[in-house]
């Protein structure tokens, strides 16, 4: 019996240690199996880094569908200050009679809720309209810009024939030079009239996301622009914000409700010759010779640059490139295009120009 039960006992060892030996190996080959799953899972992983697309950068002043709205703003002295200049992508300053210059500002995906003083339509503003596939807004009109109006089909909106809830009169300024609008009224008359409100059109100005320096453009702190006897414009450069505060006939200019100083990023001055229409009607009404290649300058971050500015013709986009023919980069920004006469004496200022001044 004894010999029996010992047998019993070495052949439930045997199979213990059989049992223990199989557990052992099969964890040995399953933590091999995970561990060569987990460098797997790495590599995966690693690849999916090396290959995932990297985010694009987009510029933002001129980002989305929504179609660009552009609006004659009042620039005479009585007209001060205006609204919304702040909120738009870009201005057109450009002369109208009695040396006056009158303002066109673009707006895109904003909600401004007041624009203004807006004013009447010069027929020459329209091609910059028409460049950006912008909705023309405008209170009343000179003869040739109701006739070009209807002879290029541009999309407008003229707030004397609209209702006094999208174009209304202010108290603190007195007529001409207080009607007002907004972005949303825009677009709910626009709406109304079967104007598309969304635009595939790219941006006239080349705009990039990382920060134009103009490494070899000169020093531009401060920039002078006569457009007219009566009508000067004055930029001077915030360092610290990187951005340029605007004068006219020496005040500073500022937003309408909040007292901030209008500022832009970008300045583009054009060169082109404006000249006194013979309309028969003797109001001293403007034209402007801007089709053809002009000399002109783009200032950015302090620093400033000669370029050339081509338009072919009313309806296509202007062309602005460096004396070597290239495009031009803009930066993400806002900019003011201010179109003068070729004999404009325009000044342009380097910190240590200004510190001389002073000085002597």
């Amino acid at each position: 019996m004894k010999g029996n039960g010992t047998k019993i006992l070495i052949v439930i060892l045997i199979i213990l240690i059989l049992a223990a030996g199989s557990i052992m190996a099969y964890k040995i080959v399953k933590d091999k199996q995970n561990k060569e799953g987990m460098i797997q899972l790495t590599e995966n992983q690693a690849e999916n880094i090396l290959t995932a697309p990297v985010e694009e950068k987009k510029v933002q002043i001129f980002n989305g569908k929504d179609r660009p709205i552009a609006v004659m703003i009042d620039n005479h002295n009585l007209a001060w200050p205006q609204g919304g200049l702040n909120n738009a992508y870009l201005v057109y300053e450009i002369i109208v009679e009695g040396g006056e210059t009158r303002l066109m500002a673009l707006f895109k995906g904003v909600d401004v809720s007041k624009i203004g003083p807006v004013r009447s339509a010069r027929h020459y503003f329209l091609d910059y309209a028409m460049e950006n596939d912008a909705i023309y807004t405008h209170f009343g009109w000179s003869p040739q810009a109701e006739n070009d109006i209807k002879q290029y089909s541009v999309n407008n909106i003229n707030g004397i024939t609209e209702s006094s809830t999208n174009f209304w009169r202010t108290r603190d300024k007195s007529a001409p030079h207080n009607v007002a609008t907004s972005t949303a009224s825009i677009l709910k008359m626009a709406e109304a009239k079967g104007y598309k409100t969304k635009s595939v059109k790219k941006s006239v100005l080349n705009y990039v996301t990382d920060e134009v320096k103009l490494e070899n453009g000169i020093s531009a702190t401060k920039i002078t622009i006569p457009h007219s006897t009566l009508q000067t414009v004055r930029y001077e450069y915030d360092e610290q914000n990187q951005i340029y505060k605007r004068f006219a006939r020496n005040r500073a200019q500022t937003d309408w409700d909040t007292g901030n100083s209008v500022t832009t990023k970008n300045i583009i001055i054009t060169f082109c010759d404006n000249y006194t229409l013979d309309d028969g009607e003797n109001k001293g009404r403007q034209g402007l010779y801007n089709i053809g290649t002009f000399d002109g300058y783009y200032i950015t971050n302090g620093k400033a640059i000669k370029i050339k500015c081509t338009k072919e013709s009313r309806n296509l986009q202007t062309k602005y490139e460096d004396l070597e023919g290239n495009e031009i980069k803009v930066n993400d920004g806002n900019t003011w295009i201010n179109i003068c006469p070729i004999n404009a004496k325009v000044e342009i200022e380097g910190q240590e120009d200004i510190e001389t001044n002073i000085q002597n």
